[in-house]
């Protein structure tokens, strides 16, 4: 049985018994006490830990590898100017598409206030000198320690380019890099073959915590961000691979399900990067000069999932409060919201943070953020898959146009699949 299938099994089972213990046991009870809130909960925990820390490593080696490869050839840059340019234009489609949607169904006319009031408490956004400074490190191993991964990223792609610069002696520190970074992949096949089991914890713990009486109601938001998640899903990443990158995007699809399904029960791009950046790499098919640069990066500033979230939510908050936005300031969101993928990068908690900003540079009550966290959690997991495949897609799209990309291993549907 491959990996997919055993991974949709557990998320199957996950949901269906987290489902049984939210009806059929009180959260007080000492087999609920056991079962979810320990023994569910530190499987999930454990299966994330396993995948993070993973994270920094294969960043810093994976990259240090792909930097000392382009960095002879003087292409980072182009690389660099077209995967940036990339992860903001599918940005701004996506939450141009989530406007549009939202002002045709309007999710927000009629809506209910929630019988619980959630105050929410905006984070400080940052100021975009702060984040232009923060990007850079002082000290490396500080910034491994604490997981900084622009910071990660930005000392990769220096000592990259400084090894294809140093002859006999970069030869040897990338040969010894190429063998870590190997080894690496080696231990991430370990990992993922316990993925259907934590993916099994992390969904019964949710679905015993949630429930799905939170989505009836705010039944209209929640299906318009989850129909537009697969709109762009569905449209415009298949147009940009059609068009851009020249391939089948059923075939990508296909090759994207593991580490969209670890996304999904994950709701972590950062945890799901070790799973993204070897399907990449081993089942479509991208040469690891570019994977090791576009998926990390990806898994930092492209938020197509939160942006679509952001656009749909601007909508729904405005509309519940009554307030008319004009033309222009639903162009501002557009802005906001694209820059903002960048700008936040760094900040815990980023897509309330952007949202927070979008809100206050349109005029609407950040207090409106209160109204959707209560099923902000599922569509999280919705999202942070579509994120994980903009990645996948930007890479192959760049990896394409810089004659990096292995049709045979695309082509190949057996190729890098794990089993048992």
């Amino acid at each position: 049985m491959n990996l997919t299938v055993r991974i949709l099994i557990g998320m199957v089972a996950g949901l269906l018994v987290g489902t049984v213990f939210h009806v059929g046991f009180d959260a007080d009870s000492a087999v609920y006490q056991f079962l979810v809130e320990e023994l569910f909960d530190a499987g999930g925990k454990l299966f994330l830990a396993s995948l993070k820390v993973m994270v920094v490593p294969l960043v810093l080696v994976s990259l240090v590898c792909g930097a000392a490869s382009l960095g002879a050839t003087g292409r980072i840059g182009a690389l660099g100017g077209k995967t940036i340019g990339l992860y903001l234009l599918t940005t701004a489609m996506a939450v141009t598409l989530a406007i549009g949607v939202a002002l045709i169904v309007s999710p927000g006319e009629g809506a209910a206030e929630p019988a619980v009031k959630v105050v929410y408490e905006a984070k400080q956004p940052p100021s975009i000198k702060d984040t232009l400074v923060d990007i850079f490190p002082t000290n490396p191993v500080m910034a491994m320690a604490e997981g900084k991964m622009l910071q990660i990223i930005v000392f990769a792609l220096l000592l990259g380019v400084a090894i294809s610069r140093a002859g006999a002696a970069g030869e040897r520190v990338r040969s010894a890099f190429e063998a870590i970074n190997d080894v690496l992949m080696a231990l991430i096949r370990m990992l993922i073959q316990v993925a259907p089991y934590g993916v099994f914890f992390l969904m019964a713990k949710l679905f015993a915590t949630v429930g799905f009486e939170e989505i009836g109601k705010l039944l209209a938001y929640f299906l318009t961000v989850a129909g537009t998640l697969v709109l762009h899903f569905a449209l415009v990443y298949s147009a940009l691979l059609v068009l851009l990158a020249r391939v089948n995007p059923l075939t990508y699809f296909k090759k994207m399900r593991e580490p969209m399904m670890v996304a999904f029960s994950t709701s972590s791009s950062g945890a799901t990067l070790p799973v993204t950046l070897r399907t990449v790499e081993r089942r479509v098919g991208v040469k690891n000069e570019v994977a090791s640069f576009v998926i990390p990066l990806g898994a930092t500033i492209n938020m197509d999932g939160t942006a679509i979230m952001q656009g749909v939510a601007t909508v729904f908050i405005a509309q519940f409060y009554g307030i008319d936005l004009t033309a222009s300031q639903y162009l501002m969101v557009v802005v906001t919201a694209t820059l903002a993928s960048i700008g936040t990068a760094a900040v815990p908690g980023v897509g309330l943070v952007m949202l927070t900003m979008v809100l206050t540079q349109v005029g609407l009550p950040v207090e409106g953020i209160g109204l959707i966290i209560g099923v902000d959690r599922l569509l999280d997991m919705m999202r942070t898959a579509v994120n994980i495949t903009g990645d996948g897609a930007v890479a192959t799209i760049v990896a394409r146009s810089e004659g990096q990309l292995d049709e045979a291993v695309f082509a190949d549907p057996e190729a890098g699949r794990v089993i048992d």
